[in-house]
């Protein structure tokens, strides 16, 4: 997996690419998720339209993130979620808590 980011209004933009699978790749996207909090940046977006599959390792990373970030008043979304990745949040019933957006666009105008 690769990982890049950027800002948009204001909002942190993350854009993994590849397989969100555990290991060292999982760990980079875990961590760069916790440098912004300790940023004080607490709008967050991830854009999942270039990864091609995650396991059960990377929905505990977004369910983590999500978590403290929720905790420090901050906020996590979604942005182009595949189908793949759609039919696993379904599964596992995280479509419910997970809000997302068909754009990266979108995802950013919906911070309050």
């Amino acid at each position: 997996m690769r990982l890049s980011d950027r800002e948009q209004d204001g909002v942190v933009v993350l854009e993994p690419k590849g397989k969100i699978m555990g290991g060292p790749d999982a760990s980079l996207l875990h961590d760069k998720l916790y440098e912004f909090i300790e940023q004080d940046k607490k709008k967050v977006v991830i854009d999942l339209s270039q990864v091609d599959w995650m396991n059960s390792t990377g929905l505990g990373i977004l369910i983590s993130g999500y978590t403290t970030l929720r905790n420090t008043n901050g906020e996590l979304k979604l942005a182009n979620v595949t189908e793949k990745i759609q039919s696993l949040l379904t599964i596992t019933k995280l479509v419910t808590v997970f809000e997302a957006y068909d754009t990266v666009d979108e995802a950013v105008k919906s911070f309050k």
